[in-house]
Parts: structure tokens; sequence; C-alpha cells
């Protein structure tokens, strides 16, 4: 038995469930999210919880169980209290700056590098060496931040580029010149 799969994912008060033909819709304080399940999946709902069986132990229903409820876990928790990932940049003169909705990059390239998030995805920029991106959707948090920091990412001799906040990047030594006979 899937050790994720089996937990029942807890509704909280404000939370609302409802599944029909392979979609389960999830609506809470912070948005709705939707997501359609692999037809070999059981999802049930109760007022309280939601439990995802799977009907044999295939390798594939395995996987999917977890997944499954992963993915009804993860937007419940979206929905309540929302995903956030911070970036940090590093590097003299690099910098960001809102320019309306989207977020403007300076770090090293000709031209400033503008990217606009994607709908239910919001952007910050509290200070310039700073990016806030937050939304309901984990995913799409996650792949934007990600783009974000493949704009610039970080070099392992000087640091610079942009990184998430907690990262640790691998520094190297660099050139080492041999002593003069």
């Amino acid at each position: 038995m899937s050790r994720i799969g089996k937990q029942p994912v807890v509704l909280p008060a404000a939370v609302k469930v409802s599944i029909k033909d392979r979609l389960v819709k999830v609506e809470g304080p912070k948005g709705k999210l939707e997501v359609v399940y692999h037809p070999n999946m059981i999802v049930k709902a109760d007022a309280k919880q939601i439990t995802v069986e799977r009907p044999n132990d295939d390798r594939q229903n395995r996987a999917l169980h977890g997944l499954t409820r992963a993915l009804i876990n993860n937007m419940v928790v979206g929905v309540t209290t929302g995903y956030e990932k911070r970036l940090k940049i590093e590097g003299v003169g690099y910098q960001a700056a809102m320019k309306g909705k989207a977020v403007e990059l300076t770090v090293g390239f000709a031209n400033r590098i503008l990217h606009t998030p994607p709908e239910g995805v919001t952007v910050a920029v509290p200070d310039p060496t700073t990016i806030v991106v937050t939304g309901s959707d984990k995913q799409k948090v996650g792949q934007f931040a990600a783009e974000i920091r493949a704009s610039k990412k970080p070099e392992p001799y000087k640091g610079k580029g942009i990184r998430y906040e907690k990262e640790t990047v691998r520094r190297k030594e660099g050139k080492s010149f041999a002593a003069s006979k």
C-alpha cells in the first residue's frame, strides 16, 4: 500500500470540493483549482476528507495512487494557504523591477529580460535583489520561479546570478597560477 496514497486528505472548513466525471474541483478562500485524475483511480469525498483508492497492485496503479493523492492535497493547501517562492539576485548591477504586472530583470545582458506571470500567479519585488512569486497553484508558482531563475543561473566562480532564497551554490576555486621558478 502506498504510504502517501493511503492517507486521507483532510478538508478545512473553508474548502468546498466537488467530484464529477474524473474532475476534482477545489474551492477555497485563495481561489479555485481543478484536476482531472487517471481513470484507474477511485476518488471519494466526505464532508471532512478525500480518499484515493486503487483497483489493484499493478506498478502503474501504485505510482498513480500516491500521485493522485498528492495532487489533490496540493490543491487543498493552495486554496487555503497558498504557495510562495523567494528568489535572490546576486551580482554588481544585477537587479529586478516591476513593470506593470511583469518583472523586469537587469542581469548583465545587453537587454533587460521581461517575465510576465501566468494567470493566478503574482510577483512582488520588495527590494531590487529579491523576487517573491506567490499563487495558489503549486505547479505554476514553481514553474514561473524556475523560468526567472533560468534567465541567469548562479555561476560557480563568483556566485553571480539568480538563485532560490535558501539555495547554496557550490563554488569552484578558479585558476591557480603555478609558482615561478
